[in-house]
């Protein structure tokens, strides 16, 4: 895949880029070796007046890089923008809370006592240098929930960013070198995903994040494992989005219809399958086709398009064919699930009925604003049906029966419980799956001692 920026919205390419070569890969490792061993030295206090004036040139910038996601990969301006926010938001929690959360621990007197030690700590220390492999979707902020969190820690990042966001991606080198973050801190190295393997084996190297497909999920666990090297994943997910007849159906219905579509149905924390009480499956089904029907399709710069064109060619060709399957199996599409007639990536809003185990969508991430209904006769089919997937990233609750929430926070196999609320991500809470959906965390205390050295240091008398 070529390193170039194409507008989603009309298919033309406007930049270019060359792959970095042999001798400027390895400057760049040299350079993050170097720059880690006196930057892990550096007090909290000093990282995070760095890491606080990044935020407010993100702010500033909200704007430019806001157009620049947009017309890289096609979510809607605004949105752009909320996103720029939100990494803002997310770096200035890290400058404050960073150091509480890294504190040394002293475990109880007891314990210190038996093992005849003077004094016993538990202390984080950084790894070294990490590299990141990251996807177009959420193009900043997907960055900035490791970055953030790992300079804080005192590591050094090398951001191997996905190749059709490169502006964005040598956006964010340029934001940290303007905040006044060492050389060799964070650095973008533009390189295709073949070269990836190669660094992850590197000595230099000590650890890698990855946000995105389960294939590549794959391929860097396997080398890492190979290599004996410590590795966060956070992959695909389907989502459930589970309705009782308690629930306040106008309301869930409204959050469905944003939890279906948000970053044009490219989440992997979206809501995908809507798994509805049979007693109000028609009254639900009713209001989240009229929601999904009203959404404003079109040019992604406008400040009231509501959903855009999907990011590439083969991500839409992905999603019809994941459709196309469902209706020769016999689903019924309420609303869209038609190709528009126009320039660009887009494809409607569209909600599917009648989906049985067979149909592909029933297994597989659907990458665009294609909903899943699902009519459940009680609370147990409901379970079985939102753990029937072999992705288990997060899940949302609709009820007022505190008894349900209960059963569901109980026995939904994901990383998150949403109840009567939309799933999101926030600095202060832990993120992440389990099953096929990854391992690992990221964000709050979680996230930021996933790249340290957890110490154990002895004092003797």
């Amino acid at each position: 895949m070529p390193i170039a920026t194409v507008n989603p919205a009309n298919g033309e390419t406007l930049k270019t880029y060359e792959a970095m070569g042999e001798e400027e890969l390895e400057r760049r490792l040299q350079l993050a070796e170097a720059t880690y061993r006196t930057y892990r030295t550096t007090t909290f206090a000093e990282r995070a007046r760095l890491l606080n004036k990044a935020a407010d040139l993100l702010d500033e910038d909200q704007g430019e890089i806001g157009r620049v996601m947009t017309t890289e990969m096609g979510k809607p301006v605004k949105q752009a923008r909320a996103e720029a926010a939100k990494c803002a938001k997310a770096m200035r929690w890290y400058a404050e809370h960073a150091e509480g959360l890294l504190a040394d621990e002293e475990p109880a007197e007891q314990d210190v006592t038996d093992t005849g030690a003077s004094r016993v700590r538990v202390r984080y220390r950084p790894l070294g240098p990490v590299l990141a492999v990251m996807p177009w979707n959420f193009p900043l902020w997907q960055v900035v929930r490791f970055a953030a969190p790992a300079l804080m820690a005192g590591n050094v990042g090398l951001l191997k960013h996905a190749s059709n966001v490169p502006q964005t991606a040598l956006y964010l080198e340029d934001l940290f070198h303007r905040a006044g973050f060492p050389e060799g801190c964070f650095q973008t190295l533009l390189i295709g995903s073949a070269a990836v393997d190669d660094i992850l084996r590197d000595e230099r190297v000590e650890a890698a994040t990855l946000t995105g497909s389960e294939p590549a999920g794959r391929a860097v666990a396997s080398t890492a494992g190979e290599m004996i090297k410590k590795t966060v994943l956070e992959l695909g997910g389907s989502d459930p989005f589970v309705v009782m007849p308690s629930a306040d159906l106008d309301r869930a219905a409204e959050v469905a219809v944003t939890a279906r579509v948000q970053n044009n149905g490219q989440s992997c924390i979206a809501a995908k399958r809507f798994i509805v009480h049979t007693d109000v499956y028609d009254a639900f089904a009713e209001r989240f086709v009229r929601g999904m029907e009203a959404l404003r399709m079109g040019d992604p710069m406008q400040e009231d398009t509501e959903v855009g064109p999907l990011a590439s060619e083969q991500g839409r060709a992905d999603l019809e064919e994941l459709v196309d399957d469902a209706r020769r199996s016999g689903a019924t599409v309420l609303c869209g699930g038609e190709r528009p007639d126009r320039p660009g990536w887009f494809y409607p809003p569209t909600v599917l009925a009648g989906i049985t185990r067979e149909m592909r969508i029933h297994r597989e991430e659907a990458f665009g604003p294609v909903a899943t209904l699902y009519r459940a006769a009680d609370l147990d089919e409901a379970v079985l049906i939102a753990n029937d997937s072999p992705f288990g990233l997060s899940s949302n609750v609709w009820t007022r029966d505190e008894n349900e929430v209960d059963r569901f926070v109980r026995d939904l196999e994901a990383g998150g419980v949403f109840v009567n609320g939309m799933t999101a991500s926030h600095p202060a809470f832990p993120f992440g799956g389990i099953k096929r959906s990854g391992y690992g965390r990221e964000l709050s205390g979680h996230g930021i001692r996933e790249f340290c050295n957890i110490t154990t240091v002895w004092q003797g008398a």
